[in-house]
């Protein structure tokens, strides 16, 4: 396998779409309002990709020096993990694309802001920087995060209310009350994917000492966990939609719900972890999906 390859497994493309749900929500919702930026929503999404990746990479650093990504696990191989790249190589892509993800945020924050809104633009530069070390520390130091529960609350955070609220605001510069509904539908759905990782992961998890909610709860309470953070984002949804006031043959992202639907019903026949593999990016697809629908729906049939 050649290097190239190596790096753009270790980058998860899989999990990219997921990342970039908030930000074309957030952009529907401002196109929506009359406000439109193409050199924003270009950076926004190069930015939120830089993130991911520099989130994966330090996932893949962190749970392979901690022994958690071993021969036991079900996902896929890891780069440190199989002995791909080395704990120094990957050190160094951390780095790399931290610094990236830096450099395209005060671009993106200079071309949504420039002069005229200098508060705002030390307020999400800071933003930035936070999102970089909650990418860093998910897994990695002495006191990682997700190896205490809080994974859950820090995806629903930044996957969701900064992606989507802060999104929104680059182009309005006003904050909307009801635009806290599709940045919750967003969380949550985000939320849902990781809990998915860690009901498949969740022995192992354990026997490595990374303690997440399902291995607090039990796989079995993390199966009601995942209905309820899934069948709440769907709520919140048709209730955003009802509040649109538009016609129901306008609502036609409401299909993209379809399945996140069969996804519970996978999900609560289930029995063997392994078997929860594939709904990862079921889920994660469906959530892009969403995003991109209800962005066409809003601003070219309503």
């Amino acid at each position: 396998m050649s290097k190239f390859k190596v790096w753009l497994n270790a980058a998860r493309l899989r999990t990219l779409p997921l990342s970039l749900a908030g930000i074309i929500m957030g952009t529907a919702i401002a196109n929506y309002k009359g406000f439109s930026n193409t050199f924003v929503f270009g950076l926004a999404l190069l930015t939120t990709v830089l993130f991911q990746i520099t989130s994966n990479f330090a996932n893949d650093y962190g749970d392979g020096t901690k022994g958690t990504d071993s021969t036991d696990r079900v996902g896929p191989n890891r780069a440190l993990q199989s002995g791909l790249l080395s704990q120094k190589e990957l050190k160094k892509g951390i780095i790399l694309f931290s610094i990236l993800s830096l450099l395209a945020s005060i671009l993106l924050l200079i071309v949504a802001f420039g002069k005229a809104y200098t508060l705002y633009f030390i307020f999400f530069l800071i933003l930035a920087v936070l999102a970089v070390i909650a990418a860093i520390k998910y897994t990695m130091g002495d006191t990682p995060y997700g190896y205490k529960g809080l994974g859950d609350v820090f995806v629903f955070i930044f996957f969701g209310l900064v992606a989507v609220l802060g999104t929104e605001f680059l182009y309005t510069k006003t904050f909307d009350v009801i635009s806290i509904l599709p940045a919750i539908v967003i969380g949550l759905l985000s939320v849902a994917v990781l809990n998915l990782n860690n009901l498949r992961d969740h022995v192992s998890d354990f026997n490595h000492g990374k303690i997440t909610l399902v291995v607090k709860m039990g796989f079995q309470k993390g199966k009601v966990y995942h209905f309820l953070i899934v069948g709440l984002a769907i709520v919140l949804l048709l209730w955003y939609s009802f509040l649109l006031k538009q016609p129901i043959t306008n609502l036609f992202f409401l299909l993209s719900l379809l399945p996140l639907i069969f996804n519970l019903i996978k999900v609560q026949r289930t029995k063997e972890p392994k078997n929860l593999d594939s709904e990862l990016k079921k889920v994660a697809l469906s959530t892009f999906l969403l995003a991109v629908t209800f962005y066409i729906a809003i601003n070219y049939f309503f």
